[in-house]
């Protein structure tokens, strides 16, 4: 309690002088009250899991070089990044404000024409998608083509998704059972080979590497751009293809 104590001073004192009071205050019931608060709180509060992204990493799994040129031809897919640019080298932007980014793609091994030496690339297998993502619940662009090559793994995650929302399995359980779906070297999975042109913002690296991870894909890496990569392309834009 505050106190407020009145000095009372021996001498003479001349007429008019104020009084001096001094005030004490006794701090020892606000201590007592901080402890007990921080005690109910410590008792009361629930300690909350910390929230944290599950990455799904590519698989340490070691490929012999015969089932590798096997999965270039079945499974394997290459994306290339492009980013549009202005004459400053600003990247553009689309009338939404989205990046303008290009992807261009093949599967299996490039098909180059028979006789080909140097040059622009004419008639290859090279395509074009972007960025769309999912649009009235329905997937599109690069997306859906890597959805579609990655489907049996998908589906089958799918159901233990299911069984951890039903509270059939816990989460952990849910976790492992997916990360052995990721590894499962008796289902058809794609391998996905990303390329950036130099042209090619960190945006557009970073999205591709989002759609590994939404799409389940367990088997990526991230590779050089060549030369022949560069003749598909700009064949593709010399035959008449569009960005």
């Amino acid at each position: 309690m505050a106190q407020i104590e009145q000095s009372g001073g021996g001498g003479k004192k001349k007429k008019g002088a104020q009084k001096k009071m001094s005030i004490h205050v006794d701090f020892t019931p606000m201590v007592d009250m901080n402890m007990l608060l921080i005690t109910f709180f410590m008792l009361c509060t629930t300690m909350i899991k910390s929230q944290t992204l599950n990455i799904s990493l590519p698989s340490n799994e070691k490929v012999e070089q015969a089932e590798q040129n096997k999965a270039k031809e079945s499974e394997a897919i290459t994306l290339i990044l492009a980013t549009e640019r202005d004459k400053d080298g600003n990247v553009k932007t689309d009338g939404d404000g989205r990046p303008m980014n290009t992807i261009y793609f093949y599967e299996g091994k490039p098909l180059i024409p028979e006789g080909y030496k140097d040059g622009p690339v004419m008639n290859s297998n090279l395509r074009v998608e972007h960025f769309v993502g999912n649009e009235g619940g329905m997937t599109k662009g690069i997306r859906k083509i890597l959805h579609d090559k990655n489907e049996q793994v998908l589906e089958k995650i799918e159901t233990q998704k299911t069984r951890w929302r039903n509270k059939e399995i816990s989460e952990e359980e849910y976790q492992k059972l997916a990360k052995e779906i990721r590894n499962d070297s008796t289902v058809s999975r794609p391998v996905v080979i990303i390329k950036a042109t130099p042209e090619a913002s960190w945006e557009s690296v970073i999205t591709a590497l989002d759609e590994m991870q939404i799409n389940q894909i367990s088997r990526y890496q991230i590779d050089n751009i060549n030369h022949l990569d560069s003749m598909m392309i700009l064949g593709y834009l010399e035959s008449g293809g569009k960005k």
